[in-house]
């Protein structure tokens, strides 16, 4: 073969080759593309009590789903919706998804101080928060109002609770409700409306109370109306068939 032949042949082979490689570029940047943009691994950091499965198992996206914003963000809600975390961080690195966790408190101990309407038995029987239990900062808060609440009822309508929180080792708490139970809410008047017929000393004879001493929540304090449909005969029918009627 002639030289001017073999360096014919050389040329054709070189030419095919790199109109091959040109064909295979995209296709080898499409696949390295595609690679990137799927989670390849989950991973956890910050879990303490909380196993990694456990954790994954809230979540919306999985290993080999595309990085995608909307399964991200029901990730994120789903984590904070167990009521196990104080705050999930979810970051992108490379093909990973990195899950970071603050896990919150166990409770150790439920206390109460400041109490002497009521004894601690039926305080504890009041809230749902017990030892062993997760903390979190809305469970308290309603143990809080169920606490205020239980004041109410029997007419301490200045009785406030706040809650203290001890922190512990190994991510645990001691939670303490200081109470300030407050003088009892008394009734200092009576208003009676629609009464022609009885005097507002009548009525409240008839209701049996004195003033200073009735013990009543403010929704029973203010206002009685007295619809009076029952023609009364004798004063002594009068103190016994007198419709209290209803209350504003």
């Amino acid at each position: 073969m002639s030289v001017g032949r073999l360096v014919a042949v050389a040329g054709l082979c070189a030419l095919m080759a790199l109109n091959t490689a040109l064909l295979l570029a995209p296709v080898a940047g499409a696949q390295e593309l595609g690679l990137s943009d799927v989670v390849r691994v989950i991973e956890v950091e910050g879990n303490q009590r909380i196993e990694l499965e456990t954790v994954r198992s809230y979540m919306s996206i999985r290993i080999g789903d595309p990085f995608d914003p909307g399964l991200i963000d029901r990730s994120l809600k789903s984590l904070f919706a167990t009521g196990l975390f104080a705050d999930v961080v979810l970051r992108r690195e490379a093909s990973a998804l990195v899950v970071r966790v603050v896990e919150n408190p166990i409770i150790n101990r439920v206390a109460f101080e400041g109490n002497d309407k009521f004894e601690d038995d039926s305080l504890e029987s009041e809230v749902q928060l017990r030892p062993r239990m997760v903390y979190t900062r809305t469970r308290v808060q309603n143990d809080v109002q169920r606490l205020v609440e239980l004041y109410r009822r029997t007419g301490r309508f200045a009785a406030t609770v706040e809650p203290k929180v001890i922190r512990l080792s190994d991510n645990r708490v001691n939670l303490v409700f200081e109470i300030d139970e407050g003088p009892i809410t008394e009734v200092r008047k009576i208003i009676f409306v629609g009464n022609d017929i009885f005097s507002d000393s009548e009525l409240r004879e008839v209701v049996q109370t004195q003033l200073q001493r009735l013990h009543v929540t403010l929704c029973q304090v203010l206002c009685f109306h007295i619809p009076i449909t029952t023609t009364i005969t004798s004063e002594q029918t009068q103190r016994h068939s007198l419709p209290l009627g209803e209350l504003l």
